[in-house]
């Protein structure tokens, strides 16, 4: 096999991996998922809410999982860890399987949004757009945008910064998507660093005064070019008349 279908075929399989653990994992508040490959087997790092539910009771929910993922998915040796997200609040799907939640107990999809926008916007977050679509309030559908902040849309800076969740919710109106995207104030580069700069004048000494001294002698040159001056002006002011000179 070369190495371009060895690629596609790896990347193909994490992209089922994620979709399985994100429906499996949902009540646990599932964040994302990390997989590297090692000499030894797949390493597996979970980022959830309550990682009390993975592990389950001594490690049952652990080991049940890792032979899940060995049979279905073809894993070898999978080593799973779990870690808890720090703040939930900004990553977005988290927050889309929230307002998924919401939409299904019977909560109009604007008051989710906005009850989720302003709960990402008081934990930090530079921005915030929701866009839901679907059949809303009727039989056609459309679809609605709430934003808050500042959300960049393209180049360099929208890679670094905004983070995207999806997700979709089998309301009986029909099938509804969510989108949510978060834009993160820590992941925008610094390119100015003030606080160096500062420090390091204020550790520095005052600098002294440097004198220059200057060994050439400027007079002669003065008087000779004061003299040759003179002495044409003195050249151009006489005039002959005949024999008479007048100055």
């Amino acid at each position: 096999m070369s190495a371009i279908k060895n690629v596609m075929r790896n990347s193909y399989r994490n992209l089922e991996l994620e979709e399985y653990l994100s429906s499996v994992l949902r009540d646990a508040g599932y964040g994302s998922v990390d997989v590297q490959k090692t000499p030894i087997g797949t390493r597996i790092t979970l980022f959830v809410i309550r990682p009390g539910l993975v592990i389950g009771r001594k490690g049952a929910g652990i080991k049940e999982l890792t032979s899940r993922l060995e049979e279905k998915f073809g894993v070898p040796n999978p080593q799973i860890s779990v870690l808890e997200v720090p703040i939930p609040e900004l990553e977005p799907k988290i927050m889309c399987n929230r307002i998924a939640q919401l939409v299904e107990r019977g909560t109009a999809f604007r008051r989710a949004s906005l009850w989720t926008i302003n709960t990402i916007m008081n934990a930090g977050a530079l921005g915030v757009e929701v866009s839901i679509a679907g059949k809303l309030r009727s039989e056609r559908a459309h679809f609605e945008k709430h934003s808050s902040g500042v959300v960049p849309k393209s180049g360099d800076v929208a890679g670094r910064v905004v983070k995207i969740g999806i997700t979709h919710v089998l309301t009986k109106m029909g099938l509804m998507g969510i989108q949510l995207k978060i834009a993160l104030k820590n992941e925008i580069p610094q390119e100015f660093e003030f606080a160096d700069v500062l420090s390091d004048t204020a550790t520095k000494p005052p600098s002294e005064p440097t004198t220059i001294t200057d060994t050439t002698k400027l007079e002669p040159q003065t008087q000779t070019i004061d003299s040759s001056v003179n002495t044409e002006e003195k050249k151009e002011q006489s005039v002959t008349i005949g024999d008479n000179k007048i100055e």
